[in-house]
C-alpha cells in the first residue's frame, strides 16, 4: 500500500482524536472505497488505548448487512494485530431465546443494526436501555462513557437520537454523503481529490449521454482480457434499474435484449424478493442460497460479469472489481448517485498497487459511468498530449531524483548494526513486533525481508526496528547524501517528460489556456485548476507566453492551429519565434516527481513544468495562505512540509540544474522562494517575470 494513502488515512483518524477532544459530536466525511471502515477501527483503537473507560456502540445499516460486514472487519483487524484493543460483539436478537435477549457487558465495541432498535423491535422493549445503564451507571461499579458512531449517518436514526442526551457522551457521525441539513457539518474531511491522488479510490471516466447499455457492455469486452491478465481480476459492470414498477420496463425493453446478445457473459439479478432474483450462471450460482449471490460476486475471480441491482447495493457491499456502473434509473438525488458511485471506485489492488506495472495500475484506479448527471465540479477530464506528442517529449527531458535506501549507504551495515544494538528478544509477542512492521514504511519492509532469512533474523529485526527506523530516518533527512538522480537500467540518468495522458478533476477556478502542453480530448479549452492560486498562477505563465510569443514550432515542426492562433493576438511578434513550453504537471501516470522525507518518503509531484526561451527548466509548486487554506498553513504539519520541501528542492537543484519554485499566495500579494543551484533567494512577482523574459537575476 502507497505511503502516501497510508499517510492520507493516519492524518485523517489524528484530526478525529484532536477533535472529538474538543468537540461533544463531530462528522466525518470520506469517499466510499477510501478506507473508512479501517480509519474508523483506527479511530476506536487509539480512544481505547488512551482510555479504558470508553466503549463504542457502532450504528450501522441493516440492509446490506452492514452490521455483520463491519463486524467482520473489526474482528478481522483485531486478529491480525492491527488493532488489538478492538473486542467487538454484534447485537442480533436471533441469538437470543425465546423469552430473554441478553446484551453482554465485557466488549468495548458493540455494533448495532439500527434496524433492530425500531418501533415493535426487541431491543425497544426496554433492553437496550438496560444495557446503556449497566454501562454508564456507577450503581453498577461500571461507570463507562458510551461514544455512538453513527455509520452512513445521513440515514436518520430518530430512535437512538431520543436516547442520546442520556446516554451518549460523544457522537461521532461517518459518511460519505452527510447529511447537511441535520448540521452533520464536516469537521474532518478527507477529499475525493485527495483520495485519487493517494490511489485509494478510482478516477472516473463519464460516458455520453446517448449511450447504451450495449455501449457500457462494448466497453468491459474491450477492457476484461487486460484487468484479467495485469491485475488477476475479472471485471465487474453494474446496472441499477429503478425500484418499483419501472423495473420490470426496463430489464424486459432495455437490459435483458442486450444480454441476449452476449451468450458468454455471466449476469445475476439482485432484488427484494428472493424468488425474483435470477441468473444465467445456472451452474454455480443457482447451487447457493439468494443470500450468498452478493458474497460470491464480490470475489476477484468469480464468474459474474454483470449484476443488474434496485437500490439494494447503493451503501454496504464492498465489491472492489466492480469497475463499470450504468444506471438506467434516474435517482434526482445527488447523495443516492454519490453512494451508488462508490460501488465502483475501490482500488481492487490497494494493498500491493506500488508492486504493479504503470499500465496495471492506470487500469486499477479507473472507473466508467454512464446514466449519471454531474456537476462541473467533481467530474474527471482526459486530456493528452498536443498534437504532435513526441515533439514536446522530445524537448522536455527531465531528470527526477530518489532517496536511497538506508542500505546503500556506503558505511552502513545492517547485521553490524543490529548486533551493535545489544537489544535481543525484548519483546516476547510475535504479534506486536509484526504490528510494528507492518506500520512501518515500505523501506523497512524491503529491509527485514532482504534481511531476514530465518525466524531468527526476523525475530532480531523486528525487535530493534525502533533503533533501524531512527537511523534510515536520519540518513533520509540528510540529503546531502541520500538524494540522487535516478538511474535506468544501465546506470545512465533517467529522462522523463509529461506522460501522453492524463486527466484531472474539475475543481473549479477555470481558465481558458490554448497555449500550453495539454489539449482536452473534447477540444475545449477550458482547465479546471485545484485552488484559486494554482490557477491565478497558470494565468501568469499564459500571460509571459502571450508577451514573449510563445514559440508553437517545437522541434523546427509548425503547428497550424497555433500558428493562426498567435496571428490573431501577437502577429508583431511572430517571428522569430522563441521556444517557451509549459504546463500542468498532471500527477496520473506522470514520473515527474522529486523525492522527500516527512515521517517517511514522499514525492513531490510539482504543480507546473516550464521550459523558457534560454532552454532553462523551471520547477513550480504552489502553496497558499488564503482563507481556507490559511489555517492549514498555520497548521504544524504544514509548516514542516514547506521546510521538508524546501531542503528537497535546495538539494534537487543542485543536482538536476533545474531552478526550483514554492510560490506562496498571501492576500494578493506572491512571495516567491527560488532556488538556482542549492542558493536561495526571494522574488517579487515582477522579479520573477524578469527572470523569465530576460534571463536575469
Amino acid at each position: 500500500m502507497l505511503k502516501e494513502a497510508i499517510n492520507l488515512q493516519e492524518n485523517a483518524v489524528s484530526q478525529l482524536i484532536e477533535q472529538i477532544n474538543k468537540k461533544d459530536e463531530i462528522t466525518f466525511k470520506a469517499p466510499t472505497g477510501s478506507g473508512k471502515t479501517y480509519m474508523m477501527s483506527d479511530f476506536m483503537d487509539r480512544t481505547i488505548s488512551e482510555n479504558k473507560d470508553v466503549i463504542f456502540l457502532v450504528s450501522t445499516l441493516s440492509k446490506g448487512n452492514l452490521a455483520k460486514q463491519n463486524y467482520d472487519k473489526f474482528m478481522q483487524y483485531a486478529n491480525n494485530g492491527n488493532f488489538p484493543n478492538i473486542c467487538a460483539y454484534l447485537i442480533n436478537t436471533e441469538n437470543s431465546g425465546e423469552e430473554t435477549l441478553y446484551i453482554p457487558t465485557d466488549y468495548n465495541v458493540y455494533i448495532l443494526p439500527r434496524d433492530l432498535y425500531k418501533k415493535g423491535g426487541r431491543l425497544m422493549e426496554g433492553v437496550l436501555e438496560n444495557f446503556l445503564n449497566t454501562i454508564t451507571n456507577s450503581l453498577f461499579a461500571l461507570n463507562k462513557k458510551i461514544y455512538l458512531i453513527k455509520d452512513e449517518c445521513h440515514i436518520e436514526t430518530s430512535n437512538l437520537d431520543s436516547i442520546s442526551k442520556h446516554y451518549f457522551s460523544k457522537i461521532i457521525n461517518f459518511s460519505a454523503t452527510p447529511n447537511l441539513k441535520r448540521g452533520q457539518i464536516p469537521d474532518v474531511e478527507i477529499k475525493e481529490s485527495d483520495a485519487i491522488e493517494a490511489k485509494l479510490i478510482k478516477h472516473i471516466e463519464f460516458g455520453n449521454d446517448e449511450d447504451t447499455v450495449e455501449t457500457a457492455i462494448n466497453k468491459l469486452q474491450e477492457i476484461k482480457k487486460e484487468y484479467r491478465n495485469l491485475l488477476e481480476v475479472n471485471p465487474c459492470l453494474i446496472i441499477q434499474i429503478s425500484n418499483k414498477e419501472k423495473a420490470d420496463e426496463e430489464l424486459k425493453n432495455k437490459i435483458f435484449p442486450t444480454l441476449e446478445k452476449y451468450q458468454d457473459l455471466k449476469w445475476m439479478l439482485i432484488v427484494d424478493k428472493n424468488s425474483d432474483c435470477d441468473t444465467n450462471d445456472f451452474f454455480k450460482i443457482k447451487k447457493l442460497p439468494v443470500s450468498k449471490w452478493k458474497d460470491y460476486a464480490k470475489e476477484n475471480l468469480s464468474t459474474i460479469d454483470i449484476i443488474i441491482f434496485k437500490m439494494v447495493i447503493s451503501e454496504g457491499w464492498d465489491i472492489p472489481r466492480a469497475c463499470m456502473l450504468y444506471q438506467v434509473r434516474d435517482t434526482k438525488s445527488k447523495q443516492l448517485d454519490e453512494q451508488v458511485i462508490g460501488r465502483v471506485r475501490r482500488n481492487p489492488r490497494l494493498s500491493d498497487f506500488e508492486n504493479l506495472s504503470g499500465e496495471a495500475q492506470k487500469l486499477a484506479t479507473t472507473s466508467w459511468i454512464w446514466g449519471i448527471s454531474k456537476n462541473e465540479k467533481g467530474k474527471s477530464y482526459s486530456v493528452k498530449l498536443f498534437d504532435e506528442p513526441e515533439d514536446i517529449t522530445n524537448e522536455i527531458k527531465l531528470k527526477i531524483t530518489r532517496l536511497k535506501n538506508l542500505t546503500e549507504k556506503d558505511d552502513f551495515n545492517l547485521s553490524d548494526f543490529i548486533e551493535k544494538q545489544n537489544k535481543l528478544y525484548s519483546c516476547s509477542n510475535i504479534f506486536e513486533l509484526y504490528k510494528k512492521l507492518n506500520k512501518s514504511d515500505d523501506n523497512i519492509k524491503k529491509m527485514c525481508y532482504e534481511y531476514a532469512d530465518s525466524v531468527d533474523k526476523w525475530w532480531k529485526f523486528n525487535d530493534n526496528i525502533d533503533a533501524i527506523s531512527k537511523e534510515c530516518n536520519k540518513f533520509s533527512c540528510d540529503y546531502e547524501k541520500s538524494m540522487e538522480t535516478v538511474k535506468d537500467d544501465k546506470g545512465s540518468e533517467l529522462l522523463i517528460s509529461f506522460p501522453p495522458e492524463s486527466f484531472y478533476i474539475d475543481n473549479e477556478n477555470y481558465l481558458n489556456v490554448p497555449n500550453w502542453v495539454w489539449k482536452k480530448k473534447n477540444g475545449n479549452d477550458k482547465f479546471s485548476f485545484d485552488s484559486e492560486a494554482e490557477r491565478e498562477w497558470a494565468d501568469l505563465l499564459q500571460t509571459l507566453s502571450y508577451e514573449n510569443a510563445i514559440k508553437k514550432v517545437i522541434c523546427g515542426k509548425k503547428n497550424p492551429a497555433a500558428q493562426n492562433f498567435l496571428k490573431e493576438l501577437v502577429p508583431d511578434k511572430l517571428e522569430p519565434v522563441s521556444k517557451f513550453l509549459w504546463g500542468k504537471n498532471y500527477i496520473v501516470n506522470s514520473e515527474i516527481k522529486f523525492e522527500y522525507y516527512l515521517d517517511g518518503i514522499h514525492s513531490s509531484y510539482p504543480d507546473f513544468i516550464l521550459m523558457d526561451s534560454f532552454n532553462r527548466i523551471h520547477i513550480f509548486e504552489i502553496k497558499s495562505v488564503n482563507i481556507s487554506d490559511s489555517a492549514k498553513f498555520d497548521n504544524q504539519k504544514y509548516k514542516e512540509k514547506i521546510e521538508e520541501l524546501e531542503k528537497c528542492y535546495a538539494k534537487a537543484s543542485k543536482l538536476t540544474k533545474y531552478i526550483f519554485y514554492l510560490p506562496i499566495q498571501k492576500n494578493e500579494e506572491w512571495h516567491i522562494i527560488r532556488y538556482i543551484n542549492g542558493n536561495k533567494d526571494v522574488l517579487t512577482k515582477e522579479q520573477f517575470k524578469d527572470f523569465v523574459q530576460k534571463g536575469e537575476k
